[in-house]
């Protein structure tokens, strides 16, 4: 179903400025896992210390994303991403100034408490400004932006290298201070009538628990969150390790390692997540379950190009397993939020999207830090990426589940 004229006026300006958000979203986020020498030079730790850095950063992230979810679902959410934009930012050039390692993790647990709230939000106000024959694109180009900033997350690395790890974080921590004035000035929630279905009680009903009830007394909705998860599991391995993996599989220097696992990952993700949109949105238009049919056949291909990667010895091979993987993997990320519209109550998608990140990030967050835990027992962590390709396979047999129970006239 198409968006009434008023949506369509305002759409993609929603998208272009979530673009950006989104992009410093992830590169504050990530950047802390490519300049591993240089902080643990300035801040002694263990391996598995600094896998907890981010795993903590995940489980307070994850377990706060369902109440966030639920926040957008209930009251503004345009205002919902502009404060968690500037909360966040402000804990990033915070960061700069820790010096012990409890005041580290101390800024990474508050930035997964400021950043919980963007992501549900976002996404499910991109769905309501796109119903329809945009929907999947619309999401794809949103997620290249966080594509761009897990890449320029290997700049933490090489600005690490050159003028210590401090200063990524007070620079990008000022700029997206600096953004919040023109996502405050020009971001604006969809028309009240494009967030309920037809017939539906009014948004003001929402309620925590009835979103609850609602979501998991769906069995496709639980098919999608344990599909999530495991993805998560993928992902998180990825970002969290390949930039060690590669620095020290293939001898290379630290801001080489982190530029090459987050460059041409992320890099052949933006491809990846664009080709998913646009191909389900066509498939769609012939057949409604396209949607699941393109991330289905994506992660098939994906899982094979994770074990190439974590297994050969030649670099530029390894690299090219790292580039289908990510090209493959990135047809779910532009389709999880549609897939969620054909098995969810559209007043609850901010919600179960925060469920998912809950359940998601919880098992990526345990991936990093068993990572880590496998480093200090000097056990080779590409075991974790062989795990996370058999994780894909298994999520192709739950999408394939999810088919029985869409709606895809949802709107």
């Amino acid at each position: 179903m198409s968006a009434p004229p008023a949506l369509l006026s305002r759409a993609w300006l929603v998208v272009g400025i979530l673009w950006v958000v989104g992009c410093l979203n992830y590169l504050d986020r990530v950047m802390i896992t490519t300049m591993r020498q240089s902080l643990t030079d300035a801040i002694p730790m263990t391996d598995a210390q600094f896998g907890l850095l981010t795993s903590v950063f995940l489980w307070i992230y994850g377990l706060l994303s369902p109440f966030a979810g639920f926040l957008a679902d209930r009251f503004n959410r345009s205002r919902v991403i502009v404060i968690s934009l500037l909360a966040w930012s402000v804990i990033t050039w915070l960061t700069a100034h820790a010096t012990t390692f409890n005041q580290l993790l101390l800024t990474r647990a508050l930035m997964g408490v400021s950043e919980a709230c963007y992501i549900p939000a976002a996404l499910a106000l991109i769905a309501d400004y796109h119903r329809g024959p945009t929907r999947s694109l619309a999401i794809g180009v949103h997620m290249t932006g966080i594509m761009v900033g897990s890449a320029m997350g290997g700049l933490g690395g090489w600005i690490a290298e050159r003028e210590g790890w401090a200063h990524a974080f007070e620079v990008f921590g000022l700029v997206g201070v600096g953004f919040t004035v023109i996502a405050a000035l020009f971001l604006r929630d969809a028309a009240r009538e494009s967030h309920d279905a037809p017939g539906a009680p009014s948004t003001e009903s929402v309620g925590l628990g009835s979103a609850l009830r609602s979501l998991f007394s769906n069995r496709g909705y639980l098919f999608a969150l344990a599909y999530w998860g495991l993805l998560g599991l993928a992902g998180w391995a990825v970002v969290g390790w390949m930039p060690t993996y590669l620095t020290e599989h293939f001898k290379l220097s630290q801001g080489a390692g982190g530029l090459s696992a987050t460059g041409y990952y992320q890099t052949a993700a933006l491809i990846g997540v664009l080709a998913g949109g646009i191909w389900a949105d066509r498939w769609a238009r012939t057949n409604a379950l396209g949607r699941i049919y393109v991330p289905l056949i994506g992660l098939l291909i994906a899982a094979p190009g994770i074990l190439l990667a974590s297994t050969i010895d030649w670099l530029p091979l390894a690299l090219m397993g790292l580039v289908i993987f990510g090209l493959a993997k990135a047809f779910s990320d532009a389709n999880m939020m549609p897939i969620l519209c054909m098995v969810s109550n559209p007043r609850y998608r901010a919600t179960g999207y925060g469920v998912l990140n809950l359940f998601s990030c919880v098992i990526g967050g345990v991936t990093i830090y068993a990572g880590g835990m496998l480093r200090d027992a000097h056990v080779d962590v590409s075991h974790v990426f062989q795990f996370a390709a058999a994780s894909l396979l298994v999520c192709a047999a739950l999408l394939a589940a999810i088919r029985s129970y869409s709606t895809p006239s949802r709107p």
